[in-house]
């Protein structure tokens, strides 16, 4: 039987998209701005396009996870990430979380 390309493409978009809020939590550890955060993600191997990025972060940003500011840097106005109290929180129970899962995948796999 042969690999369906769409649904597969489909299933792995779904896999991918929740472990990117848990890359995204660990990279802004440090503090960063959008563009070095994409390059950050990419150098890792999680490439993502800056219209699934910006949106995530705004989001995580509303649900009090991150922390912004605007900044000049370079003579550009540049906005900086860096993960609140409440996102540090959310990241270690996300870490235990994810490494719960990753440990009974690799039993079943």
């Amino acid at each position: 039987m042969s690999l369906d390309p769409e649904l597969f493409e489909s299933m792995r978009l779904e896999l991918r998209r929740g472990s990117l809020v848990l890359a995204v939590l660990a990279c802004l550890r440090t503090e960063r701005y959008g563009y070095t955060l994409r390059q950050a993600l990419a150098a890792d191997g999680l490439e993502m396009e800056e219209s699934t990025l910006y949106p995530l972060l705004r989001r995580l940003e509303s649900q009090g996870l991150l922390q912004s500011e605007w900044r000049e840097e370079e003579k550009r106005k540049k906005r900086f990430y860096v993960l609140s109290p409440g996102g540090e929180s959310m990241l270690t129970a996300l870490t235990d979380e994810w490494r719960g899962i990753s440990a009974s995948l690799d039993k079943l796999l």
